[in-house]
């Protein structure tokens, strides 16, 4: 007996995708933190957009900088350049992780899990120290 073209399959319920995260999909260590790779990338260019504004505001005379100076001296601003400064750290140090790779080292589990949290913790650190640094 053959089935009607119309009819679906029986297996159509399943998920068609790892990335269904939720239900389906338990969220795993290097897929959280290619992820975030890739917002942090999309974060960088939206960074990069006011770091031109900024310098060209710098540039152009004290008048066009006084415009822009209070708002990267309000809590706001300050909350961007923190979130910049993570960005391109976490982007960078999670760059040299995706190097190693390249390389074919540490492409294991539980390497790729600690190189993972050396990244988390190596962004937050430099960022860290970034901002000990600048405000001294």
């Amino acid at each position: 007996m053959s089935t009607p073209a119309s009819s679906k399959p029986a297996n159509a319920a399943r998920p068609l995708s790892p990335f269904m995260i939720g239900p389906y999909y338990k969220p795993q260590m290097t897929s959280m933190l290619s992820i975030t790779h890739r917002l942090t990338g999309l974060g960088l260019s939206f960074g990069a957009l006011l770091l031109v504004v900024w310098l060209s505001c710098l540039a152009s005379g004290p008048e066009c900088y006084a415009l822009i100076a209070p708002h990267l001296a309000a809590w706001y601003g300050k909350l961007l350049i923190f979130a910049f400064t993570w960005s391109l750290l976490y982007h960078f140090c999670n760059g040299i992780r995706h190097l190693m790779w390249d390389l074919g080292k540490g492409l294991d589990m539980p390497t790729a899990e600690k190189t993972g949290y050396a990244v988390i913790f190596a962004s937050l650190g430099l960022t860290a120290g970034v901002f000990v640094l600048t405000l001294v």
